[in-house]
């Protein structure tokens, strides 16, 4: 069998279809996007790995194929198409949340972070948020979903941290955006600080994860309400018993014991002699 018979094989088993012409491999990830092998050596075997708009007249001056990677078994030819379906329903499923086209999340406007590209924010509440971590976990898109309420004192800080900015940067000649990373971090560091986080948890199931968004939105004031900091000066540690306590030294001190019982036994049986003895005299 050929390199392309044999990647189309494989394909086939894991339900991807795939179609050859020439030298080249077509290989669909949505209706407008595919990847495309094109073998490069067949003894090696070896093949190029381009992603492509799916469609597209090859004579189309504004058809481009960018190459992304180089395949030479039909092991990493399958890894490369499972990466890009997978990176494909992360886009996806950012796009969605975005710009709010499950009616689920209607009333949620989520913003992308400044920081990462992977994570969406969404105010809810009063003084809460929702975030969504959506990103390739082995293979497998996979979404993250935390329920953040902001301490009390968030915006004093925040009111702070831009004072402090501003000042401490006031001669320096900063873009906007290095502001904005710099803004980030900085509250990045004071939510660590003061949030109370509630853990939602980790969906591989995208239309379960619209529903739990759907839920987290109507519990939000609810549960930011029922998120008070935890103070661990209030609560003293409970005693623990230590499965590691040397066993052998009670043990020891026991039998000590027992020995001075039996030395006191022995003594009061010869005191009994002794008394017996002065009686017969």
């Amino acid at each position: 069998m050929s390199f392309f018979e044999d990647i189309a094989a494989g394909l086939d088993s894991d339900g991807i279809e795939s179609r050859v012409n020439g030298d080249t491999m077509f290989v669909p990830i949505t209706s407008d996007l595919e990847i495309q092998f094109v073998e490069i050596d067949s003894l090696l075997p070896a093949a190029n790995v381009y992603i492509a708009a799916a469609n597209v007249d090859e004579d189309d001056e504004e058809f481009e194929a960018v190459l992304v990677s180089v395949v030479f078994s039909v092991e990493d030819a399958v890894a490369a198409v499972a990466k890009h379906v997978a990176t494909d329903q992360v886009v996806t499923v950012l796009r969605d949340l975005l710009e709010g086209t499950d009616e689920r999340i209607q009333d949620l406007e989520f913003f992308q972070d400044a920081v990462n590209a992977n994570l969406v924010r969404a105010e809810v509440g009063q003084n809460s948020e929702l975030q969504v971590l959506v990103e390739v976990e082995d293979g497998v898109p996979t979404a993250t979903v935390n329920f953040i309420a902001i301490g009390e004192s968030f915006e004093e800080l925040i009111d702070q941290a831009i004072e402090e900015l501003w000042e401490s940067d006031g001669d320096a000649v900063l873009s906007e955006e290095d502001r904005q990373r710099m803004f980030a971090d900085l509250t990045a560091e004071i939510e660590f600080a003061t949030d109370e986080v509630l853990d939602l948890g980790t969906f591989t199931d995208f239309d379960r994860l619209f529903d739990v968004l759907s839920l987290a939105d109507d519990q939000a004031e609810d549960w930011e309400a029922q998120l008070v900091p935890f103070d661990d000066e209030e609560f003293d540690e409970p005693d623990v018993y230590d499965l590691f306590v040397d066993d052998s030294v009670e043990d020891d001190d026991e039998d000590d014991l027992d020995d001075d019982l039996d030395d006191d036994s022995d003594d009061d049986d010869f005191d009994d002699d002794d008394e017996d003895n002065d009686e017969d005299d």
